[in-house]
């Protein structure tokens, strides 16, 4: 098929992942869909995480080792794989999360067929030993900017985004929430919808105390994005605050 000669260029920010890495990694290299560049950034890990990386980039060309010179938080590591990435199709995967086999090669086709620039697909929820919490968590079927401002339904292993489309793009630098900013910058500045599939191929893991887990922050993290980065006015955060709250309670029953 046309699209197999595509590449994609898959962006894994790396920090102290030792337990989930390698399961991470052979996710990737277990896709049916073979032309992939993995760009695994290491933000100053201090377990055994850069070692691991390295072993397996030893045994697969495909898969690249960038350190960074400071622990600079996952915005700056994304940001500097992107910049290095040399595919039309920009993907993500956390370090932690888990592919099915088929999720690039049903992905890029879902584009394809349907001249989509950016997608996304539904998630599975397991917990830190793998075991399925949620089958599915039914995100919408697509999302233009004001969705996403009401349901922060895309998670970040799931994305893929066309570059000839979108072209450049970076995450703003802040510590948390810069996946779902850059989501909404995307759109807003291109003037694009973003389709979902609905087949869960991406298993999100809970870990307990991660930065994902902590639904305070979440709040804060959202509020931050909608008032700040968006510069939105008061009454349309708020607005759009409260849809975001209703429907993430929504996913969650």
């Amino acid at each position: 098929m046309e699209f197999e000669n595509n590449l994609i260029s898959i962006i894994t920010p790396v920090y102290n992942a030792e337990r989930f890495i390698s399961e991470t990694i052979e996710s990737v290299q277990n896709q049916q869909y073979k032309h992939w560049e993995l760009l695994l950034v290491n933000d100053q890990s201090t377990d055994n995480s850069l070692a691991i990386i390295e072993d397996y980039a030893k045994h697969d060309d495909r898969i690249k080792v960038i350190n960074l010179l400071e622990n600079s938080g996952a915005a700056v590591a994304r940001n500097t794989g992107i910049s290095a990435a040399t595919g039309q199709y920009i993907a993500f995967i956390d370090s932690d999360d888990v592919w099915e086999p088929e999720k690039l090669l049903r992905q890029i086709n879902f584009m394809q067929k349907g001249e989509i620039a950016f997608s996304y697909t539904d998630i599975r929820l397991i917990d830190e030993d793998g075991n399925v919490l949620k089958e599915r968590t039914n995100v919408p079927i697509s999302l233009d900017y004001t969705g996403l401002l009401k349901n922060t339904a895309i998670a970040c292993s799931t994305v893929m985004i066309d570059r000839n489309v979108v072209g450049n793009f970076s995450m703003p630098l802040v510590r948390k929430g810069q996946d779902t900013a850059t989501w909404l910058k995307i759109m807003r500045e291109n003037d694009i919808t973003a389709y979902g599939m609905s087949i869960p191929l991406n298993s999100y893991r809970q870990v307990e105390g991660s930065i994902s887990s902590d639904r305070f922050g979440a709040l804060k993290r959202t509020w931050n994005t909608y008032y700040n980065l968006e510069q939105l006015a008061l009454p349309k955060a708020s607005y759009y605050f409260v849809n975001y709250v209703l429907n993430a309670i929504k996913r969650r029953l």
